[in-house]
């Protein structure tokens, strides 16, 4: 009592009592944290000898400033741990939504590629422009929206359709023979129904045409040497011994002491090379002709023929190549079973090169290499100095003395590999922009090599007038985009701008081409083939085809008959012997073989 004062415990006990069931809402929360005697000493009861023994003491004041500053201390630990939480639980929700974000970036980029390969194996190949399309030409259309109206048209004069002549059966049948067949009347008739005159004939008429087809046929030609004696020096009237005898030359044989002549190879070849006609196919095809012969004989014939008959030509065309100043190339994968130190799986490459567009000769060359290291195309073409149409493959780059040439065909085509499925009249999409641009440059070349086909100094000015500010833009536009990483659309913009230099090379002359098409379209040949043949034995059967595959390109390149022209070259035999001017004579653009191209 004499520490309360004049209050009693009573009094204390009801005042606490009353006090928290006024305000429940007062009641100071249990801390979740515990603190060892610090709880012991300082927690708050509300019992009445608890509250006795809080108020006895004597230090009341700086006991109870103490509890609150240990409970304002916990307040903010508890508050700064909850931040904390928090601040985690944050962070880990960002890194979610990265993940999340990443997965469908992913998942994106699985279905394009599943879109694109299923394009590729169920969808057309055909990169044809659709120009008409409504709305594509906006992108471009700059000088119709700035132009005029005010302003006088001048009248133009549109010239006049004319329809393309249909080919007729002289047109079609230009090369074959004809064999004129005249159907008499029949005796019987020849009399005249009404009064039995006998009908004399005042004329014919032509009726209709019929090919026929007469099958190929076999025969087996003997050569015999006759030999010739002296009957005066057998009888010893001359001034020698020896009976004197002299035999008739036979000409040599195509292969060894074999069967093979100039005809019986150069059909092994064309159907081989040009139809595509594998060995196997051949043997039985020889068979149903009446002849035995293996596979085996017919791989021998054309590995010997193209080694010792076809190989100073091949040599004579590359030497040519080499003083050109405008060159393509382009390479596919062949697969070669026995190559030393190498398994039968892995892919060896063939390599095409070929003359630019320099208004000279063709010349179209195959070159085997085990792989597609760049030393190839440095060795193929030590010696040649001037521009090289080809892909994006890197081996071509410093190349010494070589300007190199983007296909812009690659480019447009990544694009259009970059198109989403069922997007393709998007012009909102990226990827159809890109593709519009490239469809306006090869709009705009197109119009220049028609309307100036062969002179390059004029194609080359109109390049820099009409074509170099679409190419500006372009490259404007492509600075802008910001692809998804690892979509279609981000590996046509990389590819593109790694070439942005090259891309305008063929600005600089106006022999340069804008696509690599004419070496696809040489070496498509080979690829086709591939699907039939499917690999070659050795590197002698590899280095054959090479070879053959650039006589029967360079027939077709100068409208040659390519049998014709293959039976041509076994006949003549080319030699390392002899000199360029007289393997010119047998290359296909020479005077002589134009001349009688029609009837080889």
């Amino acid at each position: 009592r004499d520490v309360l004062g004049s209050r009693g415990l009573g009094d204390v006990y009801k005042r606490q009592h009353l006090d928290s069931s006024r305000n429940p809402a007062q009641k100071k929360p249990e801390s979740p944290y515990k603190f060892g005697i610090f709880q012991e000493l300082f927690s708050f009861s509300k019992s009445p000898v608890s509250a006795i023994i809080k108020v006895s003491n004597p230090r009341r004041e700086t006991m109870a400033s103490s509890a609150k500053d240990i409970q304002l201390r916990e307040l903010k630990d508890t508050i700064s741990q909850l931040k904390t939480m928090v601040s985690e639980q944050t962070e880990m929700m960002k890194s979610l939504r990265l993940i999340i974000d990443e997965k469908s970036s992913h998942e994106k980029a699985l279905q394009e590629q599943v879109d694109y390969l299923t394009k590729k194996l169920f969808g057309s190949s055909s990169e044809r422009r659709a120009d008409d399309i409504p709305g594509q030409q906006n992108l471009f259309d700059e000088a119709e929206m700035e132009q005029n109206p005010s302003l006088p048209e001048e009248e133009t004069v549109i010239k006049e359709h004319t329809r393309k002549k249909k080919a007729t059966h002289e047109d079609l049948f230009k090369g074959l023979k004809i064999e004129k067949v005249v159907l008499p009347l029949p005796e019987e008739e020849k009399i005249c129904p009404v009064c039995g005159t006998q009908l004399v004939l005042i004329g014919e008429e032509y009726v209709r045409r019929e090919l026929e087809f007469i099958p190929a046929t076999c025969k087996v030609i003997e050569y015999y040497s006759q030999s010739y004696g002296c009957p005066s020096c057998k009888e010893g009237l001359g001034d020698t011994e020896k009976p004197v005898i002299i035999k008739s030359q036979v000409p040599a044989a195509l292969v060894g002491k074999g069967p093979a002549s100039a005809s019986t190879v150069a059909w092994t070849m064309y159907q081989k090379y040009a139809n595509g006609l594998p060995l196997y196919r051949q043997e039985k095809d020889w068979k149903q002709y009446g002849a035995q012969i293996s596979r085996t004989t017919l791989a021998n014939w054309i590995i010997y023929c193209s080694q010792n008959y076809f190989q100073p030509m091949y040599d004579y065309f590359h030497r040519e190549l080499l003083k050109r100043n405008f060159a393509m190339a382009d390479e596919t994968r062949v697969q070669v079973l026995k190559e030393e130190g190498r398994r039968a799986q892995t892919q060896s490459f063939m390599w095409l090169f070929r003359s630019g567009e320099d208004g000279l000769p063709e010349i179209i060359l195959y070159g085997y290499s085990p792989t597609r290291s760049g030393s190839h195309a440095r060795e193929f073409l030590e010696g040649y100095s001037g521009y090289l149409e080809t892909d994006g493959y890197q081996g071509y780059n410093n190349l010494p003395g070589i300007r190199r040439c983007s296909c812009w065909a690659h480019i447009r085509r990544y694009f259009i590999d970059a198109v989403p499925k069922g997007r393709q009249y998007d012009y909102s999409q990226p990827a159809v922009q890109g593709v519009q641009y490239c469809n306006r440059l090869f709009a705009i070349e197109d119009s220049i090599n028609k309307k100036h086909s062969g002179d390059y100094e004029k194609r080359k000015q109109l390049r820099l007038e009409k074509e170099k500010p679409v190419l500006e833009a372009f490259w404007s536009w492509l600075d802008q985009q910001k692809p998804v990483r690892n979509t279609r659309m981000d590996k046509a913009v990389n590819y593109v701008l790694n070439r942005r230099d090259t891309a305008e090379t063929y600005l600089e002359d106006g022999h340069c081409s804008f696509t690599n098409n004419l070496s696809e379209n040489a070496i498509r040949p080979f690829a086709v083939g591939r699907k039939n043949w499917l690999f070659s034995s050795s590197v002698d059967g590899a280095n054959a085809s090479a070879v053959v595959y650039t006589m029967v390109e360079m027939a077709k390149a100068h409208g040659l008959n390519i049998y014709g022209y293959l039976k041509f070259l076994l006949e003549h035999r080319p030699s390392k012997d002899m000199t360029d001017e007289q393997l010119a004579e047998l290359a296909p653009w020479s005077e002589k073989l134009q001349s009688v191209k029609n009837r080889m």
